[in-house]
């Protein structure tokens, strides 16, 4: 039997890097491999463990076939490593730090992947962005205005599960936890 792929996704300031890092020993304790992506992005940039590269490098690797899935967001070039295939075939979960934008081709390429959404009270999102420093106040609101679309349109075809990350942090790990256990057990068709 294969793995899943867990695919997470919310909006910048939502903590996702944050609930990966404090999920990240259960999650390895439960046979989940988590992703680092490759991001366009300098090394020197606070926030995620990424490997950055230049544009130039990001295309190479895209033209070479080294990602499974690639996006641009933000701009910014996101790729996610081609590895992710084998440890699904070896039947390891595998979390991806994905894009709500690029879930429709996740889905195409994984159809039986796990979407989470996790969401953050707009206030909330609001100041994580303010103190991090990395966008103006315009594309702040512009984050939140998509945000806020996201969460109104989800498509009713992809079913989304949602972790609302406005609070302590424990309560998002362990719903991200129970999420990857039934992700693990098998169907029942």
């Amino acid at each position: 039997m294969g793995g899943r792929l867990i695919y997470l996704m919310g909006p910048s300031g939502s903590g996702k890097d944050s609930l990966i890092e404090a999920a990240r020993l259960p999650l390895q304790a439960m046979n989940c491999e988590i992703v680092r992506r490759v991001i366009t992005r300098s090394a020197e940039s606070v926030g995620e463990d990424a490997k950055g590269v230049s544009p130039e490098e990001f295309e190479r690797l895209e033209r070479a076939g080294d990602f499974a899935l690639a996006w641009r967001a933000n701009g910014l070039s996101y790729g996610i490593p081609v590895q992710i295939d084998q440890w699904l075939e070896d039947g390891r979960n595998v979390l991806v730090n994905g894009s709500r934008a690029n879930l429709r081709h996740a889905v195409e390429r994984y159809p039986t992947l796990t979407a989470v959404l996790l969401t953050v009270k707009d206030e909330v999102l609001r100041k994580r962005l303010l103190v991090r420093g990395r966008e103006t106040l315009e594309q702040i609101e512009e984050r939140i205005s998509r945000n806020a679309l996201f969460r109104d349109r989800r498509s009713s075809d992809v079913a989304v599960h949602v972790i609302d990350n406005s609070g302590a942090i424990v309560d998002a790990v362990n719903n991200l936890l129970g999420l990857v256990r039934l992700s693990a057990a098998p169907d029942q068709t």
